[in-house]
């Protein structure tokens, strides 16, 4: 389609150097062709053309010093994408990799996602390019206080709410709304992932790798199959790639692997959460240090590689969850993958896979859960902890994680039945796409041209 191709064009000379961003842009307008075939509509009222542009863009400078007071600076980001469905909804993330082209690319993608939820809610992103690793705590405290003293503008309960993502966790989101009080005097659900004795919802910080858990679930039971008794490829060591473990373990499953920046377990007996968690969640330190506790686990230093890819994938396993970052299954991956026998990819992370590793998982007709969808559990969470704040309410864990899983199901259902609508029964790729887009451009029509 021509339009399809001019707004890509356009966009490539409107946002300049922004790779990723594209990326996301047309992997959803490609998956689009077959539906406005049939829907002119959607062209008529420039939905595309409208929907790939933010509303909003927030960039600005963040100054703070170290413990030794020397000042450093730093880039911060909001952008506030589409607000159709609802106040715009998505992470910061906190990482030396971040740039606007990451940030427009995650803020695009949170708004199929948040649409797929079925929830009152917009999409957007934000962050900034500090790094919070080798960080003291007081230096991060004052980073989070510098960063909020500009974004608090533009936030606010029914405005805008913020969570957490790569290298955002409960410490920082409570330095950030700390701030956020001590600036406006309002203590009020601005922030979502906040503590529990604080407004924070249980289940919230569980949520992302549950959800991708209960999706393979759903994808599994759909092929007549079920999780427990499968060996699982776990990619990261975050909150995602810690509870997708988590869960999995508690659902019978075996996962025999994660990863951080510097290198990959590989632990046949199955992964130890109590490690895990006590070198990522407690000491903040290098995986490197599992092979001290479990002498029969091995660890692949990231320098050892291979030079198109990522070691965890080169492991046998059924299923795999990609839990660590965008682009972090290339085709070379994902090929290795089905060749050692995965055949149930649920992403945990953003974007997880390349374009051409998305499209050798697409040919070999395995279940694959795009981030957008097998991801959307930590956005529909953080949404249940704006309800319980609004209605001064604090849930059991058992009433979360049951709307969790329920949620979960019905995103499958909603991408399954699109991609069966059009013929194309394996790929949840398009019907996450689709089923999202049509969600948030009707909705964009009935409020007319703005």
């Amino acid at each position: 389609m021509n339009y399809i191709h001019d707004t890509l064009s356009s966009l490539k000379k409107s946002s300049p150097a922004q790779t990723e961003f594209y990326q996301a842009a047309e992997e959803v307008l490609d998956c689009l062709k077959p539906m406005l075939e049939h829907n002119p509509h959607y062209h008529d009222h420039g939905i595309i053309e409208r929907i790939v542009e933010p509303e909003r863009q927030i960039m600005f400078r963040v100054c703070w010093h170290d413990d030794n007071g020397k000042v450093h600076v730093n880039k911060g980001y909001r952008v506030q994408f589409n607000s159709a469905l609802g106040p715009y909804k998505g992470g910061l993330r906190f990482h030396s990799s971040v740039n606007a082209s990451i940030i427009k690319f995650l803020g695009f993608e949170q708004i199929f996602k948040n649409a797929l939820t079925g929830l009152p809610i917009g999409g957007g992103k934000g962050g900034s390019n500090f790094d919070p690793k080798g960080k003291s705590d007081t230096e991060i405290m004052r980073f989070c206080q510098a960063f909020m003293s500009e974004l608090y503008r533009h936030i606010g309960p029914n405005t805008d709410v913020p969570a957490g993502d790569i290298g955002v966790g409960t410490r920082e989101i409570g330095y950030l709304f700390g701030q956020y009080k001590r600036l406006t005097g309002r203590h009020e659900g601005i922030l979502t992932g906040k503590g529990l004795d604080w407004g924070g919802s249980l289940g919230r910080k569980e949520a992302t790798g549950y959800g991708a858990v209960y999706f393979a679930e759903n994808m599994l039971k759909a092929r007549g199959e079920e999780i427990a008794g499968k060996t699982c490829l776990v990619s990261g060591a975050g909150n995602v790639a810690i509870y997708t473990i988590e869960k999995l373990l508690q659902l019978g499953a075996l996962p025999i692997s994660c990863s951080d920046s510097q290198g990959t377990i590989y632990h046949y007996q199955g992964i130890d959460l109590d490690t895990l968690k006590l070198l990522k969640e407690t000491k903040r330190t290098s995986l490197k240090e599992y092979v001290e506790h479990h002498t029969d686990a091995t660890y692949v230093d990231a320098s050892d590689y291979p030079k198109d890819g990522h070691a965890v994938w080169r492991l046998k396993g059924d299923l795999a969850f990609p839990s660590a970052t965008q682009n972090e299954v290339t085709e070379a991956d994902a090929i290795a993958m089905l060749n050692n026998g995965v055949y149930c990819i649920s992403e945990g992370s953003n974007m997880a896979s390349t374009s051409d590793a998305i499209d050798r998982i697409l040919e070999a007709r395995i279940a694959y859960g795009p981030g957008k969808a097998a991801n959307a559990g930590g956005v529909a969470t953080s949404q249940l902890e704006m309800a319980q704040n609004s209605s001064m309410q604090k849930w059991t864990l058992e009433k979360v994680d049951k709307k969790l899983r329920s949620i979960m199901c019905d995103i499958h259902k909603r991408c399954a039945d699109t991609a069966t609508e059009y013929d194309q029964p394996h790929n949840l790729v398009l019907g996450a796409n689709i089923a999202g887009f049509c969600k948030v451009a009707d909705a964009m029509i009935e409020q007319g041209t703005c």
